[in-house]
């Protein structure tokens, strides 16, 4: 079935230093360029000097090295003309919105260029993926162990199944480490410090804020800075999780919190 297109669609992915919106870089971005009633998209790829050094553990993932940037024009001096090249098109991508789109748009205030993605519609296809083909308990049941479940949603039910799908998935795949603490690195999506997520690990081991003005910052050298800010924290609508999470850090910093935050 072909695209219904009104105006062009530009499909892109981006290649970053990291995942971390604010502090990391672009290192490549590809465009697939759809022009309404042509078969033929137009293509395009451009390496890019991030101006910091690339990470290890990105360069696992994409393969690209600060060599192979090295002499790639910073993003500030390709923004203004991808800016144009997007202008008047939609926009779609393999979760960009939740990711590419914000990175893209951090990237382009960085360069003082002006691209307004509020005149663009979205096209998440990982979305689309996630509404037609469920990731429930259900759906891995009858993926897995090829069976219905029966009382889903009863807790001995989805209990019961969630047992199987696992040992499913230990007899399915051979390289899924048996030893828990392995499986649960595996099983993990995130570096989370605090169960919500508002601190996370970095590649070092040490507590990010991950959220609000101080985003990207080092939890511990935000409380040395600011020991109001631990203040706002006790006070906010936070987790006492969340809140005990910053207050062994705060503590790290040698001020008592019994004491109104004095040494």
């Amino acid at each position: 079935m072909r695209l219904n297109l009104r105006r062009p669609i530009v499909f892109f992915d981006l290649e970053t230093t990291g995942v971390n919106i604010t502090a990391d870089r672009i290192v490549e971005i590809s465009t697939v360029k759809v022009f309404p009633g042509q078969d033929s998209p137009e293509v395009k790829t451009h390496r890019v000097n991030p101006e910091m050094p690339i990470p290890a553990e990105a360069t696992a993932i994409h393969h690209i090295t600060d060599e192979d940037v090295k002499d790639c024009p910073p993003f500030r001096c390709l923004a203004k003309s991808l800016a144009q090249y997007m202008t008047g098109c939609d926009i779609a991508g393999f979760n960009s919105n939740r990711f590419d789109i914000p990175m893209l748009d951090q990237e382009f205030q960085r360069a003082n260029v002006d691209f307004d993605f509020g005149r663009c519609r979205f096209i998440d296809v990982q979305t689309i993926f996630h509404k037609k083909e469920p990731r429930n308990l259900t759906a891995a049941y009858r993926f897995y162990c090829d069976k219905e479940l029966e009382g889903a949603h009863g807790a001995e039910a989805d209990t019961m199944a969630t047992y199987e799908v696992l040992m499913a998935q230990m007899e399915r795949y051979p390289d899924l480490p048996a030893d828990i603490d392995a499986l649960a690195d595996f099983a993990s999506q995130n570096r989370n410090v605090d169960f919500m997520g508002r601190l996370v690990y970095d590649e070092q081991k040490r507590e990010v804020i991950n959220f609000g003005k101080y985003k990207g910052k080092l939890a511990e050298d935000v409380l040395r800075r600011d020991p109001g800010y631990y203040g706002w924290i006790m006070q906010g609508d936070f987790t006492k999780n969340t809140k005990d999470c910053f207050t062994r850090i705060y503590m790290r910093t040698g001020r008592n919190p019994e004491k109104g935050g004095r040494k």
